[in-house]
């Protein structure tokens, strides 16, 4: 929603403010380097402009009416705002040739980031980024450690010795080869015929594993494992090549599912949901560029 205009210059705000501390019209003018007749005139247009007495003149001194008090801690709040802004921006300016080291789950590493990356590239192009990658367990260590400033994961739930910050929401599907029975069923499965199949999963450790364990154990049960795999590509070539079904990220198979080489097949009752999150040690995120890479990351679409 645009402003209103005209709107109060930020300028005669902070002179009423100062009017409030100081006590009066010249102390203020003194304070912003301005003179008491220039000051008293930038008053009394914002008053004009507010349609309201901000100021009960006397020959003592000025001080703000219960109008004016109101307005000015508002304009304490702008201010403040508007300081944290100029401060942001120069420490932009000061990063402009920073570094960022971070890291990412394999699959958000893999999927998304490569986008993010390019996006901060477009707007900070000094920039330079190292990325390491490893499962979410394996980043939330990196970050702990202080190793890497940020990193991004995916599981059902945030860690619990980093701040972070949601991003979006993924859907695991389970996956077969289009010559497994399940390929040809009309039905979806149940959680209990998936739990006692054997299943190529990601290793201990990865977020994908972890809701999938998660989303059986509320059905009392837990998964079979057929083979362990350490990346999302290696599963999906042995799913391919007709091995036994699997649970990924639909980032990971879109292409696959939509050329035929996989099939997805339903499972009643099993939400197989997760959050992609963005985390760091500290309490504030990251300066500059980190914090301009998370921005970016929660503005995306995953799904372009």
């Amino acid at each position: 929603m645009p402003l209103p205009e005209p709107c109060p210059d930020l300028a005669s705000l902070d002179l009423l403010v100062s009017v409030g501390e100081l006590g009066s019209i010249s102390a203020a003018a003194a304070a912003h380097g301005v003179t008491q007749p220039a000051a008293s005139m930038r008053l009394r247009s914002l008053e004009k402009l507010l349609g309201t007495q901000l100021l009960e003149r006397a020959t003592t001194g000025a001080r703000l009416t219960v109008a004016g008090a109101a307005t000015a801690e508002w304009a304490s709040a702008v201010l403040a705002d508007m300081r944290t802004l100029l401060s942001g921006t120069a420490a932009l300016r000061a990063h402009r040739n920073s570094h960022v080291h971070l890291a990412a789950s394999l699959t958000v590493a893999e999927y998304l980031v490569p986008r993010w990356l390019q996006q901060l590239a477009t707007e900070m192009p000094a920039t330079t980024v190292s990325l390491e990658m490893g499962n979410s367990a394996h980043v939330v260590e990196l970050v702990a450690a202080g190793s890497v400033e940020l990193g991004f994961i995916e599981g059902p739930r945030p860690p619990h010795r980093l701040r972070s910050k949601e991003l979006l929401a993924d859907e695991l599907v389970i996956v077969v080869s289009p010559a497994h029975p399940w390929a040809r069923r009309r039905r979806a499965i149940t959680p209990g015929q998936l739990a006692v199949t054997p299943l190529v999963l990601r290793e201990r450790g990865s977020g994908t594993r972890q809701v999938l364990a998660d989303a059986l154990a509320a059905h009392g049960l837990r998964m079979s494992t057929a083979m362990e795999l350490g990346s999302t590509t290696a599963i999906k070539a042995a799913v391919t090549a007709g091995s036994a079904p699997s649970v990924v990220s639909s980032l990971a198979v879109r292409y696959e599912l939509d050329s035929g080489q996989l099939v997805a097949v339903p499972c009643e009752d099993l939400p197989l949901r997760r959050s992609i999150r963005a985390v760091w040690a500290g309490s504030r995120l990251p300066a500059a560029a980190a914090s301009r890479l998370v921005g970016i990351a929660a503005r995306s679409d995953y799904h372009a």
